[in-house]
């Protein structure tokens, strides 16, 4: 796995640049939290036989984090996996059409996912339900999927040109990767 992420396009505005970067940052922030909370979990469990309590929790909450915040970066870049048994035999308009369709499909499901986590980050404030081991209010990991979903969204919106037609032009025939 690449340490560094790919650099984006020349094309990119510097704002969307900013705000890569930025999620970059926070990924690798979660990450490095995520390895010394479980080293320093370890060595306390078998070094000194008191293991962090809540450090399980805890390192759940951030692996979401991780996934969900993630899941927003491939989905800017295009980088989803796919299952290209009927794109590969089609080309020309029909191929755009439906690289169109699965587009206006994964904005829509993203859509959908993020107003029902809005609903469920919303009953966890009223709630102010938490964690039972670490006491982490639940709207914390929660929001995860609200602004994951939410990113990925806005993401297939704004790079819609992108998503349907490749990462060059109209013209451009793409190559099935969706990219």
């Amino acid at each position: 796995m690449n340490a560094v992420p790919p650099a984006e396009p020349a094309t990119a505005a510097p704002v969307e640049s900013r705000a890569l970067r930025g999620i970059y940052a926070v990924l690798g922030c979660i990450m490095l939290a995520g390895v010394i909370l479980n080293l320093a979990n370890v060595i306390g469990r078998y070094a000194f036989a008191k293991p962090i309590f809540w450090a399980e929790e805890v390192l759940v909450a951030l692996t979401i984090w991780g996934v969900f915040l993630g899941s927003a970066v491939v989905t800017w870049r295009c980088d989803h996996l796919n299952m290209d048994l009927f794109s590969t035999r089609v080309s020309g308009s029909a191929r755009v059409a439906l690289k169109g369709v699965i587009a206006v499909t994964l904005a829509s499901v993203c859509a959908f996912i993020a107003w029902q986590s809005f609903t469920i980050v919303q009953l966890f404030a009223q709630t102010e339900a938490v964690s039972a081991g670490a006491q982490i209010p639940k709207v914390i990991p929660h929001s995860a999927l609200l602004i994951g979903f939410s990113l990925s969204a806005l993401a297939v919106l704004v790079r819609w040109r992108r998503w349907v037609f490749g990462p060059t032009s109209p013209s451009n025939p793409d190559t099935g990767d969706g990219r």
